[in-house]
């Protein structure tokens, strides 16, 4: 049985090919699955690197191994992997997608970044000063089933509507046959992302917006005519109480790393334990 925030042997087979590939040459390498289980339980518990239980090896080789993972897509394909399974058994809702955002406050420490990370960083590493003090802020869109599809990081002052078309363009949901899905039928936000550039976007690629309006437009609104779905938009919660589940691991609800690269492979991380736990919890 496995320990607390480790992999299940089910969630390990799933997985297993993505993340332990055959080595044919070198060194023999620690144990894919105890490096996968120490890097889980740092994201959980929010402790620092150095203080990995000794169960999980030296922490050195935990954290080089997460750095390798992290450059090289692993984190990624694997939940790009959980994604095809929800698709396949019918779980994923492909026709309402929520999107939202929410601020995480940076530790004084997170701030050390300076110009380390390579051309693939952002120069202020998603780091920002808002109303919070030093923040970042993840930009977030979930099926109608609260199943986290993609995301993006912003400093904690950029406006959520900035955003909205970078993160729907990341959206790519692979299926067993035909191409990828990238858009749904509906997409529910709140009124931070109402504006009619949004609305055209969505317009474009056949989505209805059901986004509720700010007070502040007395002009009509331009394009084709449409109604306010209050019972869909109601269901916007169902992005809240996700947000509120990833800040339960604790490297999400406070923000240590320095680099924005690393603190998007823990987000990243938080979308698969999210997923894991939603596949596996309809076969109990």
């Amino acid at each position: 049985m496995a320990e607390r925030y480790e992999l299940s042997d089910a969630e390990w087979e799933l997985v297993k090919d993505i993340v332990s590939t055959p080595q044919r040459m070198g060194r023999p390498r620690r144990d894919d699955r105890q490096m996968l289980n120490g890097i889980f339980w740092i994201l959980c518990s929010g402790a620092k690197w150095r203080d990995l239980p000794e169960r999980f090896g030296p922490w050195k080789t935990v954290y080089d191994r997460f750095r390798t993972w992290r450059d090289d897509g692993t984190f990624e394909a694997v939940l790009a992997r959980l994604h095809l399974r929800l698709r396949e058994d019918g779980l994923m809702d492909l026709g309402t997608w929520m999107l939202d955002s929410t601020s995480t406050r940076a530790t004084r420490a997170a701030s050390g970044g300076g110009k380390k990370g390579g051309p693939e960083e952002p120069v202020d590493h998603a780091l920002g000063r808002s109303r919070g003090g030093l923040t970042t802020k993840i930009h977030l869109v979930c099926d109608g089933c609260g199943h986290p599809l993609a995301f993006e990081l912003s400093p904690g002052q950029h406006a959520d509507s900035r955003w909205f078309t970078t993160v729907m363009e990341c959206v790519h949901l692979p299926g067993p046959v035909g191409r990828p899905v990238k858009r749904c039928d509906h997409i529910v936000a709140d009124k931070g992302y109402d504006s009619d550039a949004l609305r055209r976007y969505c317009d474009r690629y056949g989505m209805k917006p059901v986004i509720a309006s700010r007070k502040m437009h007395r002009r009509p609104r331009r394009g084709r005519s449409r109604g306010f779905d209050k019972a869909r938009y109601r269901q916007r919660n169902i992005v809240e109480r996700l947000f509120g589940w990833m800040k339960e691991m604790r490297r999400i609800g406070t923000r240590y790393d320095k680099l924005a690269k690393s603190f998007r492979a823990m987000v990243c991380l938080a979308c698969v334990v999210l997923c894991f736990r939603s596949y596996f919890s309809d076969r109990t």
